[in-house]
Order: structure tokens, then sequence, then C-alpha cells
């Protein structure tokens, strides 16, 4: 694991994780499938890529829209990178329905996806709010669940509706 790296946010602490080449994860602290947050240190004493994490998260957060994600090196089985892929062409300020992730994947890979499995690998998502997967919803809209609790991913999607 790449060393972790503490960022206090509007909601928790966030931790990073990342090496000199690229952001590897990205996990409010407690969340599922969040490491521990044993030895983290200050941000300011983070690689190139998780400052600019640190960048592209405080405009994020001051409620404007970042221009360029930091690189980006989620660990997953190629199907969860697939998905992953797919959350980032989400528009900033849109949701989709699991369903639909499901439909758009059966036709880029010409093979059947259930919205399950989707929403299994959406779940996993390593690096969060970079990896857009709040803006994924249930069936008519529906909040569902987050790894980051739904009360984080309700105010993530107030924020970019109301910017």
């Amino acid at each position: 694991m790449d060393n972790l790296f503490v960022y206090s946010s509007p909601l928790g602490r966030i931790l990073l994780a990342g090496g000199r080449t690229a952001l590897t994860g990205l996990w409010f602290e407690g969340q599922k499938h969040c490491p521990p947050p044993l030895n983290t240190m200050p941000v300011t004493a983070a690689p190139g890529p998780v400052r600019s994490a640190v960048r592209w998260l405080d405009i994020y957060f001051s409620g404007n829209t970042p221009d360029t994600a930091p690189p980006l090196a989620p660990a997953g089985t190629p199907f969860q990178l697939t998905v992953w892929e797919t959350l980032k062409t989400i528009p900033y300020g849109e949701t989709v329905t699991y369903g639909e992730l499901a439909r758009r994947l059966a036709l880029s890979t010409g093979r059947p996806v259930s919205a399950r499995a989707v929403g299994g690998a959406v779940g996993r998502n390593p690096i969060s709010i970079i990896i857009p997967c709040h803006r994924v919803v249930g069936a008519g809209g529906r909040l569902t669940g987050y790894a980051g609790g739904t009360r984080r991913k309700l105010w993530l999607l107030e924020l970019e509706k109301n910017r």
C-alpha cells in the first residue's frame, strides 16, 4: 500500500493513498473498504499526485467544478476498472441509475451486464468523489447505498446540484 495522508473535508476526515506517480485511494475515514488509518501523514508531506488530489478536493468542496483530475491508479479486477472508467463519464451534477450503467456497459462490451454486478463494482470504488460513485442512484432516482454513507452521498449530490 502507498502512504496514507489525511485531508480534512466538510464531511469529515478523508484518507488519501498515493505514491510518486498516482493517487491510488480516497476514502472517508471509517467507510467500507477503507484501510485502517495507521501511520497517516499530513498532506503537506505528500507526493505530487496526492497534492494534486488535495487541490482537486479544495476546488470541489468550494462548490466549483475541478477541471483536471490527478493521475489515478485504482487497483481492481478488469470488470471493476471498466465500471470505474464508466463512472468518470457521469457529468458533474448529474446522476445515473445502476441499471443505466449496466446498459451502457453491455453496449460497450457486447456482453450482458447486471445492475447488481455494477453495484458491487461501484461499492468497491477505491477513489471516492474523484471517481464519482456518489452519482449512481437506484431505480427512479432513489438514494441507495454509498460506502461513505448515504448522508454524505446526499450532501455531495446537493453540493453539485447547487453549484
